[in-house]
């Protein structure tokens, strides 16, 4: 009983062609972007980059320590006059040693360090903004993908209806010929008509195996799973909020305005280092050494010496006063370019917004539309269909009136498609996905 039961469910998650079937809400299309996404990986990496990064200058203010140790055998020295004669020896001790420890600490760098930390923070927010908006283009590139599975597969059954349909009139008017009711051609016309929509299902079966093929990739699942969108999606009450919330929207979440923001930013921190150089430099430092033999005594002396201080040293470079002046005039220049060029992306995401909510709005208008021309057509194709068995209209009547009905249930389909596209249009530029 259990072995059956295995294997009902087996063939429950396969389809027809012995393919995996894996049905996908869009929470879980985007969790599955996210994870195996090799773009996103790639990102995310970058990130853990810069938050090391982050860790690297936070370091530069810690003081600087140095140590040495060494050994050494000294040799005898020889003394001459400075005309080379007069030559004496002496003897030196042989072992000789060595340890030194010197520290320095930073006091003031003329805000160097701290516009150094803060370029680094940046640098990771920037990589992390860039990571939030890899992830929208990411999901709204497989959304779009999901969709137009959703919208072959609805195509699909609107033809397959249809061809059962044309089959069913296929047979009626072949017992309408045989009774002498009807001509050859009529039975001709549906003939023809039935193999054209086959083909048209060939060709949209066709363009689910490419789209659902890439989709595989994107999602990382392996290559021939039949992926099946969930149909909810198209008829979801989508909220029709204003304009102006959605223009509040990507003003807090959008990644274009983020990244623009923090470019003027890290201009303005890298005019600070410009700046740093122009001005002195102050540190403390302390050294001890402990040395031996003390060789600067003729002859040397067999001893060891240690030696200690501290102190405050105080840097300027001279140079920078004719040279750094030139770099710090770059880099107020290029804090303007970039305080324009947000001006530029904050203007180019208004717009975006703009379009894509009167798009959204007419994708509404557009089904109104659509669902009317379904109601219409099927009107037609009724009464058509009532004139035909009362040998009132044409068989080429009755084709024309089912490619209508054909083409708006088609139609709108793709409007309540188009509703669903645009709505996550819409939060993929406002920074919600």
């Amino acid at each position: 009983m259990r072995i059956r039961l295995f294997l009902a469910a087996t063939l429950l998650g396969l389809g027809a062609s012995g393919q995996e079937v894996r049905r996908l809400t869009v929470e879980e299309l985007f969790a599955l972007v996210d994870a195996e996404s090799r773009t996103l990986a790639e990102r995310k990496a970058s990130v853990e980059v810069t938050e090391q990064g982050v860790a690297a200058a936070k370091s530069l203010r810690l003081p600087d320590v140095k140590a040495a140790a060494s050994v050494a055998y000294n040799g005898n020295i020889l003394m001459a006059d400075r005309d080379f004669s007069s030559w004496h020896g002496y003897h030196s001790p042989h072992f000789g040693n060595s340890l030194a420890v010197e520290a320095a600490q930073a006091v003031y760098t003329g805000g160097a360090h701290t516009a150094g930390i803060r370029l680094a923070e940046l640098g990771r927010d920037m990589a992390a903004a860039e990571l939030r908006q890899a992830q929208g283009e990411q999901r709204f590139m497989a959304l779009g993908q999901y969709l137009d599975l959703f919208r072959i597969d609805n195509g699909l059954q609107v033809y397959r209806s249809n061809i059962a349909l044309t089959r069913q009139l296929i047979g009626h008017t072949a017992e309408r010929h045989a009774q002498g009711m009807a001509l050859k051609n009529d039975l001709t016309r549906y003939e023809l008509q039935l193999q054209s929509l086959e083909l048209e299902v060939k060709r949209l079966e066709g363009q689910r195996s490419i789209v659902c093929h890439q989709l595989c990739h994107t999602l990382g699942l392996p290559t021939g799973t039949d992926i099946r969108p969930d149909s909810t999606i198209i008829y979801k009450m989508y909220a029709r909020e204003g304009e102006a919330v959605w223009q509040h929207q990507a003003r807090l979440s959008s990644p274009q305005l983020e990244t623009a923001d923090l470019a003027t930013q890290i201009a303005g921190q890298q005019e600070r280092m410009a700046r740093s150089e122009l001005r002195p430099k102050v540190s403390l430092f302390a050294a001890n050494t402990f040395s031996g033999p003390v060789t600067f005594e003729i002859p040397p002396i067999d001893k060891n010496l240690n030696v200690w201080y501290v102190g405050v040293g105080l840097q300027y470079n001279i140079s920078s006063l004719f040279k750094q002046n030139k770099r710090l005039r770059q880099a107020r220049t290029q804090l303007q370019q970039a305080g324009v060029r947000q001006s530029v992306v904050e203007e180019q995401v208004d717009n975006a917004v703009q379009a894509a909510y009167t798009d959204y709005l007419q994708s509404f208008v557009e089904l109104e539309t659509r669902r009317k021309g379904v109601e219409l057509a099927a009107q037609n194709y009724s009464v058509v269909s009532d004139r035909y068995e009362n040998q009132l209209a044409l068989v080429t009547d009755m084709v024309d009136a089912q490619n209508t009905k054909l083409q708006a249930e088609l139609h709108e389909v793709e409007a309540r498609v188009g509703i669903a596209f645009a709505y996550y249009k819409l939060e993929y530029i406002t920074g919600k996905i």
